[in-house]
């Protein structure tokens, strides 16, 4: 069973609900989820937020976070994560902003660095993953993949709380 499919599963099982706030996934993790069959039953409503305005504005990602922290930073992803959750009403929120390059990138902050935020259930887990300078679409890709393996994961664990 594909990655997605066992996330809607997963959320199906305990009737929740699922939102993702993206900036360089640019939707290709809702485009993902809908690939599913019943992925209605699950997901309401994503936010594409590009720019810190639609983050602050649709998301409640405070401009002070960003000032002191980056908008690609774990803080972000964090209110990313727990903003779109209560946006959507979800029991469930994603949260991804990245450097997919090919430019963009810092000494601190190199191209294929992107931070991710995971409300689940009233917690919010942060993580920075390095895929490297493995090219736009890729590290777009291998976002999609850690959001849906990490979400399988903590999921599972939720069961077991």
């Amino acid at each position: 069973m594909a990655l997605e499919e066992q996330v809607v599963a997963l959320l199906m099982e305990k009737g929740w609900h699922i939102a993702f706030a993206e900036s360089c996934t640019a939707g290709l993790c809702a485009a993902t989820l809908v690939n599913v069959t019943n992925a209605s039953t699950v997901l309401d409503v994503s936010f594409t937020t590009y720019s810190n305005e639609s983050k602050m504005e649709y998301l409640g990602v405070q401009a002070d976070t960003i000032l002191a922290h980056g908008v690609v930073s774990e803080k972000v992803a964090f209110e990313m994560a727990t903003g779109v959750a209560n946006a959507a009403k979800a029991e469930v929120g994603v949260g991804v902003t990245g450097i997919a390059g090919p430019g963009g990138g810092t000494a601190k902050k190199p191209v294929g660095m992107v931070c991710f935020g995971f409300y689940v259930n009233g917690e919010t887990k942060t993580y920075t993953k390095q895929f490297g300078e493995l090219g736009r679409q890729q590290v777009r890709k291998s976002s999609v993949e850690f959001v849906y393996q990490t979400l399988i994961d903590l999921l599972k664990n939720e069961n077991k709380a």
